[in-house]
């Protein structure tokens, strides 16, 4: 190899590697040297701006400061931006919300309307001067001032509810107001003024200010289930804004703060009160002077009495946010915004909903401490036929049908029995009623006593706590015959089963899940329950069977566009449920339901602490379900499902067969009549008592004492019954509970079912 390479090669390759390393050498000298003198020439050129002792403490750093703070302040500023400016995505923004429809019933017949009137729109130059005067005093007196945030009207309203110790004023602009109104809800939440607050600067860089002003005139919400000022002077004044006098226009300007609180229609006098408020804030502002407004201190503004008027305000908002979600599944290339919808809705129905719920609270609201009742009525392919979200529409918007989740209690039963019935049991499945625990939760009956062997169908009809939780233990076992928590994998199940039916709400994992503990809505409650006269398949609950553009064009239609419905469970498993569930109505706890020549069955509901009160139903034709309870989650006076819900129940669904053929159930076939009412009084007497006969009446009233007697005669009574049906030579057939026990142990009906374990959300 050495005498390969000649030795001169050497010699070159090593003066080579020095002259490289020569040449780095001064080039990074050279480097170091020009960049010290750059930094020498750049630090004697800052000399010249070197200031030194206070004055670099007061003016320098300061601004340093100020400048690393805001750099900061810029980055979490833009941070938060970015979910208000995901609501401006959309290209369809200023349309989105921009919809007027009126609504007819499923024959065809006006019933009411919601959104915006686009067809005669007034334009901002129209409006009277008097009522944006009065919008803007009492809104916003900085609107053309400020750019979108008024900081100094937000700063005088801290200092105002401050020193009033609550809220007093409010801060937000017109601005603000709009961006709430197009894009967020009304939740009161930081998030939400946050999100609010970019979107009001968003939407200055976007509109002017008579475009923000005619937008927020045009989509306020302004009480009655009007939006917008025209037609709120149409609701109250029967007239156009253009035509309204400064009276009216400080009337309408003060609804804005509370439309609920202040609309004439419901409180004249607060109306009119509030509008006052507004004639000082137009003298406060300069606007006008104390002579102008003199007059319409004197002759304050007369109101349209409405109160008579019967609209489905309940369910023409219920259908108007369903109709707002369909419009968004339309293609992006449709612009129509005005449609004509025929609803669901029965009116005959819907009034016998209303009147049974109103009938029931002003009897018995009152010894029964329950303010509050929801039902939803509907037919077996979903379509809504009533909704009532409450007593008194004008008093409260909040709909407790669709938005208030409460506990269903017993009546969330029929899905564990269902669950069952999938996993190898029968109707006549024996189940010990004896004491069971899972970690440290034990249910209890009501009367805290135990039944011994149960077949399924006599736990459902006598509602026990203690069986579904077996089932949900057993259930489990069947899946997984090791699992160390066989609990919580047969509550999955029942999750599962709930989820087929519908069930939509979060139904959260707890071991009291199987009575009923975790928190449903009226309405996916009722639609879920037509599952059974379905022959098992479930349904989507709707309220719109077609719509229509203003010029009468078919834009959508239920049958044909609508999801179908979907097997759930077979055919047989909601037959005997069915049967089992007709139980409940016949001799068990919801005996006030049954109803004359219908086949009925349902399943009652009563919660810890008897909060909430349920019954829901069926027939061949219709399922209901009616809720009754309180607001603030108080507890009723002893109210159980089998009281004012079956009663309402029953006199809803006598109204809605009226005229109906009626069809039967299966499992059960066509209903019974019931047995003729006795003239002679002592055969009165003597007779059984009838269903139809018996009202709700006060809540019955039992002392200790009285309580302990009825459940050792309800022990006594069990006790004899196990020991006949031992002693009978036919096993096969499960003996059903004496009459004189049910009787005893369920005083009046009044005493039914559960002691829930965990606390739900109040609503």
């Amino acid at each position: 190899m050495r005498q390969i390479i000649p030795p001169h090669w050497k010699q070159k390759v090593r003066n080579f590697f020095l002259d490289l390393d020569a040449r780095i050498d001064s080039s990074l000298f050279s480097s170091a040297k020009g960049i010290r003198e750059l930094y020498e020439r750049y630090s004697t050129f800052m000399d010249r701006f070197y200031v030194g002792r206070w004055k670099r403490w007061v003016f320098i750093e300061p601004l340093s400061e100020a400048a690393t703070l805001g750099l900061g302040g810029l980055v979490v500023m833009l941070t938060l931006a970015i979910p208000a400016f995901r609501e401006t995505a959309d290209e369809d923004w200023l349309k989105k919300s921009d919809l007027a429809v009126s609504f007819l019933d499923r024959y065809g017949n006006p019933i009411g309307s919601r959104g915006i009137k686009h067809n005669d729109s007034i334009p901002l130059e129209d409006f009277p001067d008097v009522l944006i005067k009065a919008t803007l005093a009492t809104e916003d007196r900085r609107f053309y001032e400020h750019f979108g945030i008024d900081i100094a009207g937000t700063a005088r309203a801290l200092v105002t509810n401050a020193q009033a110790g609550g809220v007093r004023q409010g801060g937000s602009s017109i601005t603000q107001q709009l961006a709430k109104n197009l894009f967020l809800s009304n939740e009161r939440t930081i998030e939400r003024k946050v999100n609010e607050a970019f979107l009001a600067i968003w939407l200055e860089w976007r509109l002017t200010k008579n475009e923000i002003l005619k937008l927020y005139l045009d989509r306020a919400y302004m009480g009655g289930g009007t939006f917008g000022v025209d037609g709120a002077a149409h609701f109250y004044f029967n007239k156009s804004a253009r035509d309204v006098t400064l009276s009216e226009a400080a009337m309408l300007a003060g609804l804005f703060k509370a439309p609920t609180k202040y609309a004439p229609h419901i409180n004249l006098p607060a109306a009119r009160a509030r509008a006052n408020v507004v004639l000082d804030n137009l003298v406060d502002a300069g606007f006008m002077t104390e002579g102008q407004v003199f007059g319409a201190r004197r002759n304050p503004a007369f109101a349209v009495d409405r109160r008579d008027e019967a609209s489905p305000n309940y369910y023409l908002d219920y259908a108007f946010d369903e109709m707002r979600k369909l419009v968004d599944t339309f293609p992006k290339s449709y612009v129509e915004r005005v449609f004509v919808v025929r609803l669901a809705i029965d009116a005959n129905v819907q009034k016998a909903a209303e009147d049974a719920i109103e009938n029931q609270l002003r009897q018995f609201g009152r010894d029964y401490h329950a303010t509050q009742a929801a039902t939803v009525v509907a037919d077996l392919d979903g379509g809504i036929r009533a909704m009532v979200g409450g007593r008194d529409y004008g008093a409260s918007q909040f709909n407790r049908a669709t938005d208030a989740y409460r506990q269903p209690g017993s009546s969330f039963k029929p899905y564990v029995y269902t669950t069952a019935l999938l996993n190898g049991f029968t109707p006549n499945s024996i189940v010990v009623d004896g004491p069971v625990c899972i970690g440290n939760w034990c249910p209890q009956n009501y009367g805290h006593s135990y039944s011994g062997s149960v077949t399924l169908t006599q736990a459902i009809t006598r509602s026990i706590n203690v069986v579904p939780v077996k089932l949900s233990i057993a259930i489990g076992q069947k899946e997984q015959p090791k699992a160390p928590n066989p609990a919580k994998i047969g509550r999955a199940k029942i999750v599962e089963v709930a989820r087929r039916f519908g069930l939509k709400a979060p139904l959260p994992d707890t071991p009291s899940l199987p009575i009923g503990s975790d928190e449903v809505t009226v309405l996916e409650h009722a639609v879920a329950y037509a599952t059974f006269p379905n022959r098992g398949k479930s349904v989507t609950p709707h309220s719109v069977l077609e719509v229509r553009t203003g010029a009468g064009d078919l834009v959508w239609r239920w049958d044909r566009d609508g999801p179908k419905p979907k097997q759930a469970i077979p055919p047989n498993i909601a037959a005997d449920m069915a049967g089992m569930m007709s139980h409940v109505v016949s001799e068990g706890t919801a005996r006030r339901a049954a109803l004359d020549g219908i086949p009925t069955a349902g399943k009652t509901g009563t919660t810890n602490a008897y909060r909430d009160a349920w019954f829901v139903g069926y027939t061949g034709n219709f399922t209901c379900a009616v809720w009754y309870g309180n607001d603030d989650y108080s507890p009723t006076n002893r109210m159980t499902g089998g009281s004012l819900p079956a009663q309402t129940w029953h006199d809803i669904m006598v109204a809605a067969h009226q005229g109906v053929e009626v069809r039967e159930i299966p499992g059960i076939g066509m209903g019974q009549k019931l047995p003729p009412q006795p003239k002679d009084a002592n055969a009165q007497a003597s007779a059984a008592p009838k269903v139809l006969e018996t009202k709700p009446g006060p809540p019955p009233v039992l002392t200790k004492r009285g309580a302990d007697i009825l459940v050792r005669v309800e022990k006594l009574l069990d006790d004899a019954a196990r020991t006949a049906n031992k002693s009978t030579a036919d096993d096969s057939k499960p003996a059903k509970p004496s009459s004189a026990s049910s009787a005893l142990a369920f005083p009046q009906n009044y005493a039914e079912e559960n002691a829930n374990a965990s606390a739900p959300r109040k609503n």
